[in-house]
């Protein structure tokens, strides 16, 4: 009897987990305004470094988050919709940058076919907002 209970009691859980799991789940707009929240927007760009991409999150049907630290690097790009966090992000940059009109070829991640592309817009650089001492 009390296997049974053992096993009724991990079936409750690993059926009840993704249940949390998708409660839980922002949006793509809160995933985004929590990425930039305690941040101000600066003056749009038209390419970054490399360097400053070296971390690409992708949110989907809405923007790249390039970088980490003080400064992130949002891009929205021109067909945001098809902007999908289950695809590889293949990119062929010239000269260390990444500037808006390139294109970025999207690639099914199991497959690893390409699906499609993105093309960057400009790039917004978010900065942590200093604490008022």
């Amino acid at each position: 009897m009390r296997k049974i209970a053992i096993a009724l009691v991990s079936a409750a859980a690993l059926l009840a987990g993704p249940a949390l799991e998708a409660r839980t789940k922002m949006t793509p707009d809160q995933e985004l305004a929590k990425l930039l929240a305690g941040r101000e927007a600066g003056t749009p760009r038209s390419c970054i470094s490399q360097h400053d991409a070296r971390d690409i999150r992708v949110i989907d049907g809405t923007a790249l988050v390039f970088g980490w630290g003080n400064t992130i690097w949002v891009n929205v790009p021109r067909n945001a919709r098809d902007v999908d966090s289950d695809d590889v992000l293949f990119t062929r940059n010239y000269g260390g940058q990444f500037c808006s009109l390139d294109i970025v070829q999207t690639l099914d991640r199991s497959s690893h076919m390409f699906n499609g592309s993105i093309s960057l817009g400009e790039f917004v650089p978010y900065r942590r907002i200093k604490a008022a001492k």
